[in-house]
Order: structure tokens, then sequence, then C-alpha cells
């Protein structure tokens, strides 16, 4: 009962999110509904300290998929991987529930740590395809990371996060991003380009400003002389 539990929650998370799903029957083949029932059997083996077995199940499950979670990584309900090729769950990264994933997103660790060494990822959060999520660190409930975005510390509930590294460049936007599935995020560095360009023009503007007054003062001083 369990496996047909899990295989209808699977489904249904897969049909509510991704448009492109016609049918229940398509979820079938889809990498994400296949990594998940993989990962369920080789966290129960992990857990059971049959670590050889459970890590068996998993590189099978890379090996179908592209996907790669550790059995010991702890994963709440809902997670949807979309086109999921790349994507890495280290050993003791934690999942909350409603988390989505796309492809190529890493949940790792700086290689520096020992123990918890991999990310707590909140309620409701959306990582964009090619981030990496680097460190032992909470992303908070509710959070957007931004594709290609480096993370490399703690982000705060109702937050988006995007650049190299990446850094908040919104807040309490709550939303929930598994409802909308939107992937559009604030482009941080082109907001800057255009705030330097409208002080730039504002600063040319006053010169010029500037420099026909000097030429007023000059002009007048010179009539003073002539007279």
């Amino acid at each position: 009962m369990g496996m047909i539990r899990n295989i209808k929650e699977e489904i249904r998370i897969i049909r509510e999110r991704d448009p492109a799903i016609h049918s229940s029957m398509e979820v079938f083949l889809y990498p994400s509904f296949k990594v998940m029932l993989h990962y369920r059997i080789a966290h129960k083996l992990y857990l059971r300290k049959h670590y050889f077995w459970a890590r068996w199940v998993s590189q099978r499950a890379v090996r179908k998929t592209g996907i790669e979670i550790h059995p010991g990584a702890k994963i709440g309900k809902g997670l949807f991987i979309d086109h999921g090729n790349g994507v890495i769950i280290g050993e003791t990264a934690e999942l909350g529930d409603n988390v989505t994933l796309f492809q190529g997103v890493t949940l790792g660790g700086t290689g520096k740590e020992h123990g918890k060494r991999h990310p707590t990822v909140g309620n409701n959060v959306m990582i964009c395809s090619g981030a990496k999520v680097l460190g032992s660190f909470k992303v908070g409930d509710n959070s957007k990371i931004g594709a290609g975005s480096v993370v490399l510390e703690e982000v705060p509930p109702n937050s988006t996060v995007v650049g190299v590294p990446g850094r908040v460049v919104k807040r309490n936007n709550v939303s929930l991003p598994q409802d909308s599935m939107d992937q559009y995020l604030p482009d941080p560095v082109r907001e800057d380009i255009v705030e330097l360009q409208r002080s730039n023009t504002a600063l040319t503007n006053r010169l010029i400003e500037l420099e026909e007054k000097l030429k007023y003062y000059m002009k007048e001083a010179q009539n003073d002389s002539n007279i």
C-alpha cells in the first residue's frame, strides 16, 4: 500500500507542476518519477545501515535518469525535479515540502566541512537551472534561487536570490513558487547599469547647466571690464 500511495503522490505532483503532461501514463516516463521511487527504497536501506545496497539502488537511478540523490538525503513531500539531468543532492542535504528543482542544480558541500555539510532547503522553494547551493546553511521557506546562481550563505525566507555569488534582490514575495513555476527573476546587473546610466545622464545635465552659467558669468564680467 505504501508503494501505491507513493506512486499516486508522484503522479499528482508532476501533473500539477508540468503543463507538458497530457496523461498520467506519461508520468511513468519522467526522470523525476523514476528517481523518487528509487530514492524512497534507497533511503530506507540507508536508514537500516545497508549502505552498499542503498548505494546500489541509487546508482541504478543515476544511470536511468541522470539525477543523483544520495540515499542519506532527507526529502519531504512533493519534490519535483523538472528536466532533471545533472541534478545532484548530497548526503546531508535536507529538503522540505513542495520543493522544485530544475536541471543542473547542485545541493552540495564546500569540501571543508565534516558532519552536516550540505544545505537545508525549506518548504515551497524553487531552485532554477544550473544553480549551485553549497554549504551547510538554510534556504528559507518560499524562496527562489535564480538560474546559474552560486549560493554560499543563508537565504532568508520569502527571498529571491540571483548572481555569482548569490545575493538577495527581493524580499517578502510570499507567492508560492510551485504554484506559478515562474523562472523569470530580476536582473541585478541590468538594474545597476540602468541606474548608472540614469546617474550619468543627471550628472551630464548638471555639468552642462554649470557650463552655461559659467559662460554667462564670464560674459557679464567681460562686459563690466569693458565699461
